[in-house]
């Protein structure tokens, strides 16, 4: 199984450059984002799942992305704003993303790589796509954007249930 590389560089939609150091031991849900988008709501889902289960050890990473039918034109501050005011979002949310092509952000070649889509397509097709990260680091699975935040509970309670790496439980 492929391991996420926690040292890949990111940068917050505050423009702060950053790893994903800070998230391992945590499971972790990667999400491409978008503010003009049919799947958009689910921001609201996402939302309640980092309410739910933030303090258990999961990690939502949003990182949104103008790929799909343009749908997240703004700038990083224009989407910070959009998502605080319309959905309460204060899980992690990232600058904003390519996530397939030449220029593909290394998180999402990792993601694709490790956790391909329908008939084995590495290819990201739409806004909302969903990766689920083990405690380790192990990329177990890929969502499609039509998967909504509450249908992924029970997986990421499952394995938020498992042990924490070194955890002696």
């Amino acid at each position: 199984m492929t391991q996420l590389k926690y040292t890949t560089p990111v940068t917050t939609l505050q423009g702060d450059t950053t790893d994903l150091t800070a998230y391992e031991g945590d499971v972790v849900l990667v999400v491409n984002t978008a503010s003009k988008c049919g799947f958009t709501p689910q921001y609201e889902g996402l939302q309640t799942l980092h309410q739910q289960y933030a303090d258990k050890g999961l990690s939502i990473l949003g990182f949104p992305c103008n790929q799909f039918g343009k749908q997240e034109p703004g700038a990083d501050g224009e989407i910070a704003a959009f998502c605080t005011k319309n959905y309460g979002v204060d899980f992690a949310m990232h600058s904003k993303v390519d996530v397939n092509g030449k220029a593909a952000h290394p998180v999402f070649t990792q993601l694709k790589a490790a956790a391909p889509g329908l008939l084995g397509s590495k290819a990201i097709k739409w806004n909302f796509t969903k990766f689920l990260v083990a405690r380790d680091g192990t990329i177990l699975r890929r969502y499609a954007p039509k998967d909504t935040p509450a249908s992924m509970a029970s997986d990421i309670e499952a394995e938020l249930n498992k042990a924490a790496p070194g955890s002696n439980t």
